[in-house]
């Protein structure tokens, strides 16, 4: 599985160090993730990944946060094993050969 998500406190102007808190959590738990500006991609298994979005949930609060939001993209692929990695090598592919053919 793979999914993307973005916990954010909503009465902050700086979100930056609420951020460094969930990757913390994230790296203490062990999980492959890669954060970009939007939010984290996180490559796992449901039973591994979602307790630790609720933990990182549940510290932005513990930190004095009063409003949080999460926001949550999951793509469950069933039929083969696909990494973030292969999606985006997987755009950048058709685009070489849209390219190639002009």
């Amino acid at each position: 599985m793979i999914l993307e998500v973005s916990i954010s406190p909503l009465n902050k102007k700086s979100l930056s160090k609420y951020v460094a808190e969930v990757i913390r959590i994230f790296e203490e738990a062990g999980l492959n993730y890669e954060l970009n500006p939007m939010g984290t991609v996180i490559e796992g298994e449901w039973d591994q990944i979602m307790p630790v979005i609720k933990r990182a949930h549940e510290r932005l609060f513990e930190l004095g946060v009063t409003r949080v939001s999460t926001l949550i993209k999951i793509d469950d692929r069933r039929d083969k094993k696909v990494r973030k990695s292969d999606k985006v090598e997987s755009v950048k592919r058709i685009l070489k050969e849209k390219y190639l053919d002009k």
